[in-house]
């Protein structure tokens, strides 16, 4: 089984030479990847003098990088870890087993059950990493612990079905919500983090790049959940019109009079705009069902074209292979199937 290692960099001239070094003792058979992203410290002269392959990506942003590594890179199992030494490679045996026993298409390096509330300095990461797990397991009905890790495995199915979307460090919470609506078989593995060395600061702006993750989230759901979504909107809009149009009702029972044209007019604008959007996610729920369907065809030409079966299945093929082989070489006639 081929194993790579994906490192996406930018200025880890500081660090990267390290985790190369890790990796390669405890993945020798592996090919470490490093695609350096417009780094001005030296970090891909350092990456290859330790052994990896180095490539570039101009686009700037983290899911710019794994786009296109995802696209470059053909192996069996994919290694994923940041270039910042904060996940030991001693992480990446255990979850490439779980993958290649086919237990796993995305196993997730848990840092937040074990070291990460303990290393991490910056006590507003660990507030928003908190608010995106509450967040991604309610909408998407999911129970994962660690939605913002950066270390984790896949498996070549993932990988060759993932239409990367984000250009930032939001790509790994769209990774998670992208494994729950496609039904990917998902672990969790507990592993140790470390914070970053004080003089290899974090390139994460906590509330830029925070906001791109919350904002990531509410258009996956409005993409993977449409109905939910837009009739949430639809919803709210026609509770706020019924609000407004309770104090009219009372005063025309009261008077016989309607006071407040105005806003009557804006009561039943409100009142469009939530059948409008209510019908809208109905509609959009639909076509999403029928994008899921076309997703699990798609699956099926990606086992066809890489001319993979089940283990049992194909341990039958090869025998029926071989005996037909073995009667042919005798004159022995197989009947219609010859």
């Amino acid at each position: 089984m081929r194993t790579a290692v994906l490192i996406p960099c930018y200025n880890e001239a500081k660090s990267i030479k390290t985790v190369v070094e890790d990796f390669r003792e405890h993945l020798p058979d592996a090919d470490i990847y490093v695609y350096d992203n417009n780094s001005t410290d030296g970090t891909d002269d350092i990456a290859r003098r330790a052994g990896a392959i180095v490539r570039y990506e101009k686009r700037q942003g983290k899911g710019n990088v794994i786009r296109t590594m995802f696209r470059e890179i053909e192996a069996d199992c994919y290694i994923m870890a940041d270039g910042d030494n904060t996940y030991p490679a001693s992480f990446a045996p255990q979850l490439m087993r779980y993958v290649e026993k086919g237990e796993a298409d995305m196993v997730i390096g848990d840092r937040l059950s074990s070291s990460y509330f303990r290393e991490n300095k910056r006590r507003f990461h660990g507030f928003g990493n908190r608010l995106v797990r509450s967040l991604v397991n309610h909408i998407f009905k999911a129970r994962i612990n660690d939605i913002m890790t950066g270390a984790r495995a896949f498996s070549r199915d993932f990988v060759k079905s993932f239409a990367v979307s984000s250009k930032g460090f939001e790509i790994e919470t769209e990774m998670t919500i992208f494994a729950l609506e496609n039904n990917f078989k998902i672990l969790e593995i507990p592993i140790e983090y470390k914070d970053r060395d004080a003089d290899n600061p974090s390139k994460l702006s906590t509330y830029s790049d925070g906001f791109k993750v919350i904002k990531t989230i509410f258009r996956l759901m409005r993409d993977d959940k449409p109905g939910v979504f837009f009739g949430t909107i639809g919803f709210l809009t026609i509770v706020v019109g019924l609000a407004l149009f309770i104090p009219i009702l009372v005063e025309y029972f009261n008077t016989g009079e309607v006071p407040k044209y105005p806003t009557l007019i804006v009561i039943t604008a409100f009142w469009a705009i939530g059948t409008i959007s209510i019908f809208s996610g109905v509609i959009l729920s639909l076509v999403n069902t029928r994008a899921k369907q076309e997703f699990e065809r798609y699956m099926n030409l990606l086992y066809i074209c890489d001319d993979r079966e089940t283990g049992g299945r194909e341990s039958e093929d090869k025998d029926r292979k071989k005996k037909e082989t073995d009667s042919r070489q005798k004159g022995v006639w197989l009947g219609w199937n010859e």
